[in-house]
């Protein structure tokens, strides 16, 4: 064999390898944008659960409370606004849904004034209930954000960075704590 015919085979060799290689970077883009993709499901099915726990835990204040109506209302009023906005806008879901999460801690706040409430069966197990699914929501926001931390460290690194560039993956946003009242423990006075 000549040098010339070895040097063309190590040249197709090392084609096909470094062919493989982009197929793999490019594959591995792919899982972990699904991963994320996933993630934002998994959140959008815990925020839509805790969505329909809302008409029921107003409608069970309501019977107690006469001068909540407008925090009742507002709760209201943003659970439509995360109904209409929909998983598609994410940034903005997350806005109106910290709101909701400061309302609805808010109304549970609320709630200490008002021992016959407070010892009610259907509040209590609606607190549990929503309790348990904020807790699941969390965990959705973890995994979500760590898949989105592979997902944009994959994007950003090199040399998947050109692969990602030259296909189109694109770094996403962290679902964060957006509504500075998520980082507020409600106050609870006893008077």
């Amino acid at each position: 064999m000549s040098t010339a015919t070895v040097i063309l085979i190590g040249f197709f060799a090392f084609l096909v390898i470094l062919f493989g290689y982009g197929v793999g970077l490019y594959n591995r883009l792919v899982s972990l944008r699904q991963s994320a993709q996933e993630g934002w499901s998994g959140i959008d099915v815990q925020l839509k659960r805790r969505s329909n726990l809302v008409p029921n835990l107003v409608e069970t204040v309501k019977g107690y409370t006469s001068h909540e109506k407008g925090l009742l209302e507002e709760v209201t009023e943003l659970r439509s606004k995360t109904l209409s906005v929909g998983s598609e806008n994410a940034e903005q879901r997350q806005e109106i849904e910290g709101q909701l999460s400061t309302a609805l801690m808010r109304i549970f706040a609320v709630s200490e004034a008002y021992p016959d409430l407070k010892a009610d069966k259907t509040f209590i197990e609606l607190q549990q209930a929503l309790s348990e699914l904020e807790n699941q929501i969390q965990m959705a926001r973890r995994y979500y954000n760590g898949t989105v931390r592979d997902l944009n460290v994959a994007v950003q690194s090199f040399p998947s960075n050109l692969v990602a560039n030259g296909f189109g993956f694109s770094k996403s946003d962290y679902y964060e704590v957006e509504h500075v009242g998520d980082r507020q423990v409600p106050e609870v006075k006893f008077d």
